[in-house]
């Protein structure tokens, strides 16, 4: 045998293994990040006339139609997928066909996909899953007839496909953030003895309640940007406030943010405009709004003020694909008693009622199957977008800005509507119609939220 030989072989063979780890480290060290690229969507969400709004049959257009905007974050994993829809709230099985949907067109999965709603009441509001439960209750959907919907959806997937195709690099993004003058204030009132003992409606005709001081709010508007070096493609927009100036007028329309969205349209046309809500469920412009209808533009103008000032000190940073990534916390929120008995309403109870409660059900049923809903975050160098369901109250908004001082973090409320109200645990306590029947959860969110939150905001 010649052992020679054969050791020669062996440490030629360990030797070539060895070059082969070097050489293959060092090809992946300098191998090129996948490029980002975004592409943005913009189609038309008004309903014809004839259709059922959340509220009232809808009886005409306004000069201003009601849109579904978003955009396609591509190369950093999967496809990321964010929309948002003039609509008063998309809830529960709506949600899962949206997302599954746009998903699908995107090459993506749903988990990496939300839709946001701004919340505007002469707006449609959509569950595929109360449909579903009013027709096999023997009773007519009212707000919650899905032709439409599925329309939507069909065109959504549509546009996104297309939008794919002429998708632009992203090299840059730009944050920047302004304070909003007279349009917020929180809605609750507190009484001397710590219980709510008046709300501040949207439109406050009292002149007393209007007189009660701002009270808790954010006045920041948000403006987190995408560019291709120095040609910016979409500016995402970020303001907690309930949207409406004054509404049920059979009349669908985008309202005072949707105007000042608009303006800013114009002011920066070679950008995709896309507001989110915040987290504005205890915020309303009722401070500053009577409900004459003069308001409603005063109201957007200050609004799209503050939005211009915001563009105007944006700073914008180099974005690489290592510094994106998007992540999960599914979180199963506990009900509040009672919810149960909303079967009985169907036949009993108006069209209003039914179409601000019925969702909460069909949540409860999911939620008993062992569907949880969704907290996500999109991370954007030093930029974070925290997505929250329902109408959360203000507190969890400043909280998680508060949680990652050293970050730029934005928050959108009214992604899955069907729990409602999401109070604070004080607030539940305080009493109120924001924590009655209007949410379907309790006091323990306030714990579940914050700690999906605070483990997001970490990532």
């Amino acid at each position: 045998m010649n052992l020679p030989g054969i050791f020669c072989l062996k440490t030629k063979l360990r030797l070539a293994a060895l070059f082969f780890v070097l050489w293959s480290a060092t090809a992946g060290a300098q191998a090129p990040q996948q490029s980002l690229k975004l592409s943005t969507f913009d189609i038309d969400a008004t309903p014809p006339i004839g259709s059922q709004l959340t509220y009232d049959p809808m009886i005409n257009n306004w000069d201003l139609g009601l849109r579904a905007k978003g955009i396609i974050l591509s190369g950093a994993g999967q496809p990321i997928v964010m929309c948002s829809v003039d609509w008063i709230g998309i809830s529960n099985d709506s949600q899962d066909e949206f997302k599954r949907v746009m998903a699908a067109a995107a090459g993506t999965v749903p988990s990496r996909v939300v839709v946001h709603a701004i919340h505007q009441h002469d707006a449609p509001a959509s569950d595929l899953g109360a449909e579903q439960l009013m027709r096999s209750a023997g009773v007519k959907p009212g707000a919650f007839e899905g032709v439409y919907t599925r329309d939507l959806i069909r065109r959504l997937g549509e546009a996104i496909q297309k939008s794919i195709t002429s998708a632009v690099p992203l090299t840059h993004i730009g944050t920047g953030q302004a304070k909003v003058s007279m349009v917020s204030s929180n809605r609750r009132i507190i009484g001397p003895d710590g219980k709510v003992r008046a709300s501040r409606t949207s439109a406050t005709k009292d002149s007393l309640l209007r007189a009660e001081p701002e009270g808790l709010i954010d006045p920041m508007v948000s403006l987190i940007s995408f560019w291709n070096n120095d040609k910016p493609l979409a500016v995402l927009s970020y303001y907690a406030s309930h949207p409406q100036s004054y509404y049920r007028t059979g009349i669908a329309n985008p309202d005072f943010p949707g105007i000042a969205r608009f303006m800013r349209q114009l002011a920066v046309p070679d950008a995709l405009h896309i507001h989110f809500n915040g987290a504005g469920g205890n915020i309303t412009a009722g401070k500053y709004n009577d409900g004459s209808k003069e308001n409603r533009l005063i109201l957007a103008q200050r609004l799209a003020d503050g939005m211009k000032r915001a563009w105007e000190t944006t700073t914008r940073e180099p974005i690489a694909s290592s510094a994106v990534s998007w992540n999960v916390e599914p979180v199963a929120l506990a009900p509040a008693a009672g919810i149960d008995n909303l079967e009985a309403a169907l036949k009993t109870q108006t069209s209003v009622f039914i179409a601000n409660n019925i969702s909460k059900l069909v949540w409860l049923r999911r939620l008993q199957a062992g569907k949880k809903i969704d907290i996500s975050s999109l991370a954007l160098g030093k930029a974070r977008i925290v997505h929250l369901p329902g109408e959360p109250f203000v507190e969890y908004q400043l909280a998680a800005k508060a949680a990652r001082p050293d970050l730029f973090v934005a928050v959108a409320g009214y992604g899955d509507y069907g729990v409602g109200y999401i109070g604070t645990a004080k607030a539940y306590d305080e009493g109120g119609y924001e924590t009655g029947q209007a949410s379907a959860v309790t006091a323990e969110a306030e714990a579940t939220l914050m700690n999906a939150i605070n483990k997001l905001l970490k990532k």
